[in-house]
């Protein structure tokens, strides 16, 4: 039954790591149930470059066969999704802001002011960045570490990352609850979202770079000597 669960799951499987994802992602979920899907959205957190788009669209899938209920699927999803989340705000509790002060300084083009500012922000507009970031490729794994160096209290980012997840795998376990067999077509969407955030954000470290050259570059002729 597994097998061809498997087969009827993946029906333009071409051999590649997304569709062998998806293989796995069901047979998780057939052994060991709906906490399979939460296992799967937890692993998804710590290794960012596996995409939640393939993973939660399978656990809709499964549900839609009986396999679980739809209820146990978005509940274990967001459970998992918590889970992960805790474990990347561990991490940064661990580095703290005077440890990445220090890995500033040694980095080019960074100063210690910058993780100051970085940590000054979020205290300010952590909530929106941890409820909103949970919906945004990528960054829904990496907002959970500013949010363990600035100390964010612990029912406030479990609260805020419950509920931005809850919005975020619903969208995609529902997508594949209805979508059924025809699931691979939500990842033509994810990838456009995906390559759209990735876009930003080389754009974002490029404006950063070319901004800290020139200031880095001004600094230097100010000290320089008259006529030197």
């Amino acid at each position: 039954m597994t097998d061809t669960l498997l087969h009827a799951t993946t029906p333009t499987s071409d051999g590649s790591w997304l569709s062998a994802l998806a293989d796995w992602t069901v047979s998780l979920m057939e052994v060991i149930g709906p906490a399979g899907a939460g296992a799967a959205i937890a692993l998804e957190n710590l290794f960012p470059p596996l995409p939640s788009e393939v993973v939660l669209p399978m656990a809709g899938l499964t549900a839609s066969r009986g396999s679980f209920t739809l209820a146990e699927a978005l509940i274990w999803t967001t459970v998992g999704s918590v889970v992960g989340a805790f474990v990347l705000y561990g991490i940064g509790v661990w580095l703290g802001a005077a440890r990445l002060r220090r890995i500033a300084e040694w980095m080019p083009l960074m100063k210690g002011e910058d993780v100051d500012r970085t940590v000054a922000w979020f205290v300010k507009h952590g909530w929106a960045a941890v409820f909103f970031g949970r919906m945004i490729p990528i960054f829904r794994s990496l907002i959970s570490i500013p949010a363990g160096v600035s100390r964010m209290p612990l029912w406030k980012f479990g609260l805020l990352t419950a509920a931005g997840s809850a919005v975020w795998n619903t969208i995609f376990v529902m997508a594949g609850y209805l979508l059924g067999e025809n699931w691979h077509v939500i990842e033509r969407y994810a990838d456009i979202l995906q390559y759209f955030v990735i876009a930003v954000a080389v754009a974002a470290i490029a404006w950063f770079v070319v901004v800290r050259i020139r200031s880095l570059a001004g600094y230097r002729r100010e000290r320089q000597p008259d006529g030197a």
